[in-house]
């Protein structure tokens, strides 16, 4: 019988991670979950949430501590340019934070599959924010750790507005599998492929990745 799944969140308190956390007690009943958090973000934190700090000399280590038990890291963090006033940036969210829990998770030593939340088009990056996309999953494919790599389009739901005209793109022959896609939806898939430990070493990108949707049980939007 295999071992229960132990989840490790990181990013619980974004857009998709904080759905992800409300969704798993009704879409995967039973399953453990720790949301790890940032200290500064305590006050946003979830239920059972470990507070921690993804920067820093002791963050490894911290981290470490934090990850051990967990099976599965979900790595959820990212930033965007309208967070760059607050001290965020590309190399610091999208990358160092990844390279922090790396590290740590190869540390703990529980770790048996990693979860990387990136982008579509991260595979022939252009722009800074897909070329750190691109660099996070750089390490992540040189981790050692197996891992699933989970390229959205543009999200839907929870604040997020995806660009004018994007609909278009489900009526678009060879370009549906691109349309924006509810965040609900991908925090189910992401919940589906954390929890049962499948697409080992998969890009999930475009139609695989509504593949996935579909698996997960979630209903992906008519058009």
């Amino acid at each position: 019988m295999p071992s229960p799944r132990r989840l490790a969140v990181a990013g619980s308190t974004g857009a998709v991670g904080r759905t992800l956390v409300r969704l798993a007690p009704q879409v995967q009943p039973g399953l453990a979950l720790v949301p790890l958090v940032r200290r500064r973000s305590a006050a946003s934190a979830p239920p059972g949430a470990a507070l921690v700090d993804f920067q820093g000399p002791d963050a490894v280590e911290e981290l470490a501590r934090a990850l051990r038990g967990a099976t599965t890291l979900l790595q959820l963090v990212g930033t965007m340019r309208r967070r760059f006033a607050s001290g965020d940036t590309y190399e610091t969210s999208d990358v160092g934070t990844t390279r922090t829990l790396l590290q740590a998770a190869v540390r703990a030593g529980s770790v048996d599959h990693v979860v990387l939340l990136s982008a579509t088009g991260a595979g022939r990056p252009v722009g800074a924010y897909l070329k750190a996309k691109a660099q996070a999953e750089a390490l992540v494919r040189a981790s050692g750790l197996p891992f699933t790599l989970v390229r959205p389009s543009a999200f839907e739901g929870e604040g997020h507005r995806p660009p004018p005209g994007s609909h278009l793109l489900a009526h678009l022959p060879g370009l549906r599998a691109l349309r924006p896609i509810p965040v609900e939806a991908l925090a189910r898939a992401l919940l589906h492929v954390g929890a049962t430990r499948t697409g080992l070493g998969a890009v999930l990108e475009g139609e695989a990745l509504w593949a996935m949707v579909r698996e997960s049980g979630a209903s992906p939007p008519a058009g």
